[in-house]
């Protein structure tokens, strides 16, 4: 099991955690409003390390976004896989016809 696979199953596991007992099950216990405006923040504080080429900082800051990326899904009830077989129909498609090809929502 590789370090994502284990973080999200640590999410998954306290998704039915007491608030008092987990930053998760506290996070998660606020909605997905509030699971999106801290992703949101990490995206943020992100783009700013990065803008500013600061290395250690990009990577702790994306470790930060993909953790609390992978809240929003827990949020919704959306299996990981479902975002794993997303990411397989793209392989071999270029990004660009990828994106040409979306259908607004």
């Amino acid at each position: 099991m590789n370090a994502l696979e284990k973080l999200m199953a640590t999410i998954e596991e306290r998704k039915g955690a007491a608030p008092e007992t987990s930053y998760t099950a506290k996070l998660l216990a606020k909605g997905h409003v509030k699971c999106a405006e801290k992703f949101g923040e990490e995206a943020i504080e992100t783009v700013s390390a990065a803008v500013r080429s600061k290395r250690k900082e990009i990577i702790r800051e994306s470790a930060d976004m993909l953790y609390h990326g992978l809240t929003i899904r827990a949020s919704h009830d959306i299996p990981l896989q479902e975002v794993m077989d997303e990411l397989d129909s793209r392989q071999g498609t270029s990004g660009l016809t990828e994106k040409a090809n979306r259908k607004i929502i």
